[in-house]
């Protein structure tokens, strides 16, 4: 399914910097993969959301979204399956943008971590995202497509952060599998970088912060800004990272945190 392109208003001005992009995203259809998709295609790039969910709760998700200024559809493929990622990646004619955005977290204290855990965050967090920038990374080079790479990180992939050691391992091995492919594809002229968000009003975090007053207070301490990141905040710091403004960023990490990672230590 796809919602199709609704043009602004006259008198309307809206940045469309993005018109022509083709962009997959992965973990397409969670809270921070609609929020990018909804801005990138706002822009006038035409967005494929990749997840696992069913086709039915995709398309009511990005329904709700509204009018954009290019495309968004849904394709489902499971970033642990690296066929099944290249296949879905294959039916994006053009790909010059891609996003890796699939991750999940299971929270708990270091002693009670289980092995299922830990791997299960690893494989989804860590070797999916390397799936995809692989697998794109193919795709443009066999094209001969000047492309960008985006892989979304976290603040607490440089700073530990209680009861999230498995999630903030992976992040920050993702953080070295970024400057490791922008090194080797800069030659291709592809950009690989990540944006690395803070506590986000989304989601588990979104959940604990307004119903359990020890974390609030932590995560009230934590923010030098004094509020939680919206889903709009993450999403511009990504379309930046996909607009010409960041022609000559590669191998970077965009710390998008509200300044948490500054009182990390205190």
């Amino acid at each position: 399914m796809a919602v199709r392109p609704v043009r602004p208003k006259r008198g309307q001005r809206v940045l469309q910097d993005l018109v022509g992009r083709q962009v997959a995203i992965t973990g397409g259809v969670g809270d921070i993969g609609l929020a990018i998709g909804y801005e990138l295609a706002s822009r006038g790039a035409d967005v494929v959301l990749i997840d696992i969910v069913d086709e039915p709760e995709a398309a009511a998700r990005i329904a709700g979204l509204g009018q954009v200024a290019g495309t968004l559809r849904y394709d489902i493929a499971d970033t642990t399956d690296p066929d099944a990622l290249t296949a879905a990646l294959a039916r994006v004619a053009g790909l010059d943008t891609a996003i890796g955005n699939a991750g999940i977290v299971r929270s708990s204290p270091f002693l009670k971590i289980t092995p299922d855990d830990w791997q299960a965050q690893l494989d989804v967090n860590l070797t999916g995202v390397f799936h995809l920038t692989q697998a794109a990374a193919r795709q443009m080079v066999a094209a001969g497509t000047e492309g960008r790479i985006v892989l979304t990180g976290s603040w607490i992939g440089s700073v530990p952060w209680p009861e999230t050691t498995a999630y903030s391992v992976s992040k920050a091995g993702l953080e070295m599998l970024a400057r490791s492919a922008a090194l080797e594809l800069a030659p291709h002229r592809i950009r690989v970088n990540v944006l690395a968000p803070g506590i986000v009003d989304a989601g588990m975090a979104a959940r604990q912060y307004r119903e359990e007053p020890q974390y609030r207070a932590r995560v009230d301490r934590a923010i030098p800004l004094g509020e939680l990141q919206s889903l709009r905040q993450v999403a511009q710091a990504a379309g930046m990272l996909c607009s010409p403004a960041a022609d000559y960023l590669t191998g970077t990490v965009l710390l998008a945190d509200g300044g948490c990672s500054l009182l990390a230590g205190t």
